[in-house]
């Protein structure tokens, strides 16, 4: 009964589907009014395309941005601006939405290169119908392939060899050869490790002011007063009067070139 349910439901999920296109291009013919539409006519053999290919199209158009996160700079700059607002052992300053958006605009542009080649070599061409989706994807894929190896270029692609290795593929001959989940698994260990670096580079001037601040407060005997409370400003006074974000922002989008 509970199978006979969601079999029903299913249908009839994409009934109501099949029926509200209908009646939207039956609504764009009489009023000549254009709304977005979406055609689920296979346009070779004249039939409705299967549900369940559908269903996958959508699963992937969902997932697509967390892979485009793990696959771009967004990762290593979001990690890093988190490592200011820490060692500033500020809370909730800068907010979380301005962290994430300062994150996002930093990657649109370090990205923008890499962006317009997708565009031009592959999303173009797609648009024009000269190219298919597999020709798509190996055109689309092959810019952020290129941006991720040559990111790892620093580290000589230990991270290559490591997962290659523990995947029990035998040793590519050049980059091609090598498979793109372990491109991608790679790429997020290498920008996991940068970030950290930075961040603990940010940290080194921070945790001095706290480690003064500490000894002299207790060479005070003010021991039940808490350390971060006169430590805050001059941490604040030094990052303004280097132009802390300046800085930073200018160095993450430096690391990427």
């Amino acid at each position: 009964m509970f199978n006979l349910n969601r079999k029903l439901s299913f249908f009839l999920f994409f009934g109501v589907i099949d029926f509200s296109f209908a009646q939207t291009k039956s609504f764009q013919t009489t009023t000549g009014i254009n709304f977005p539409f979406v055609d689920f006519v296979n346009s070779v053999g004249g039939g409705i395309i299967f549900p369940l290919q559908l269903l996958l199209v959508l699963t992937i158009i969902t997932l697509a941005p967390a892979f485009l996160v793990l696959m771009t700079s967004f990762l290593r700059i979001v990690i890093v601006l988190d490592f200011i607002r820490k060692a500033l052992s500020l809370q909730q300053s800068p907010p979380n939405q301005v962290i994430m958006g300062l994150a996002l605009f930093l990657t649109l542009f370090t990205m923008w290169p890499t962006f317009n080649i997708i565009y031009k070599d592959a999303y173009l061409p797609l648009k024009d119908s000269k190219i298919g989706f597999n020709e798509f994807y190996d055109k689309g894929i092959a810019p952020l392939r290129n941006f991720m190896y040559k990111q790892m270029s620093n580290s000589r692609h230990d991270e290559i060899k490591l997962f290659m290795s523990m995947s029990n593929y035998s040793r590519p001959k050049n980059f091609s050869e090598v498979p793109t989940h372990i491109l991608i698994v790679s790429f997020v260990l290498h920008e996991l490790k940068v970030a950290f670096k930075m961040g603990i580079l940010i940290f080194l001037p921070f945790i001095v002011i706290d480690i003064i601040v500490s000894v002299v407060l207790m060479a005070m005997g003010m021991i039940m007063l808490p350390p971060v409370m006169i430590s805050l400003p001059f941490k604040l006074i030094l990052f303004v009067m280097v132009d802390g974000w300046t800085l930073i922002t200018s160095g993450l989008v430096k690391s990427f070139m």
